[in-house]
């Protein structure tokens, strides 16, 4: 960062603006701003002294009270961050990093262990189901065996009975014994 008179102009200007806007009775001018120690990686520090009398200088507080009020104006007139432009002794404005209450490897732990226990329960669950479904459907077979055997169909005019599939059955027209038809 090349800091030249003009760069020294421009941080004097900003911080007789920022006394200007915190206090609104004083009338600070460039020449109240006072830099001292200026090194070549641009550290130095100031002093603001007391329009009125040039002698006393504004007391530290109400400076830095100045500053962290118009902080982000003098960041932008160097299009600067609070990373790049350091005060000392004057907190930043950005706030620090958030870091979490439980560290972030827990809460992985947390969410890939209740995804294994949603997908065992729900295999339980799906495989009751089939189970459930399985019987009924045996179960409904059944039933409609039972149902067939005990309805009597009709062919020409004379009733028959179904076969009885379980249990067999025996068709009694072929039967030796019974005589009732006319051999051939």
């Amino acid at each position: 960062y090349a800091w030249d008179a003009n760069e020294e102009y421009l941080f004097k200007a900003m911080v007789a603006f920022a006394m200007r806007r915190y206090s609104s009775k004083s009338t600070t001018q460039i020449s109240n701003v006072l830099l001292c120690n200026v090194t070549d990686r641009v550290s130095f520090w100031f002093v603001v002294t007391d329009s009125a009398k040039n002698v006393t200088t504004v007391p530290a507080s109400e400076v830095e009270a100045a500053i962290r009020m118009n902080r982000n104006r003098i960041n932008s007139a160097f299009l600067l961050n609070d990373k790049t432009l350091q005060f000392l002794k004057i907190s930043s404005t950005i706030s620090p990093p958030v870091e979490p209450s439980t560290p972030v490897w827990l809460i992985v732990f947390g969410v890939v262990l209740c995804l294994t226990v949603a997908g065992i329960i729900f295999l339980i669950v799906s495989g009751i189901q089939r189970r459930k479904k399985k019987n009924k459907e045996s179960s409904d077979t059944e039933n409609l065996e039972e149902k067939c055997e005990v309805t009597v169909t009709i062919e020409n005019g004379i009733p028959c009975e179904t076969l009885d599939l379980k249990a067999g059955h025996i068709n009694g027209v072929y039967a030796a014994d019974d005589e009732r038809f006319a051999s051939l």
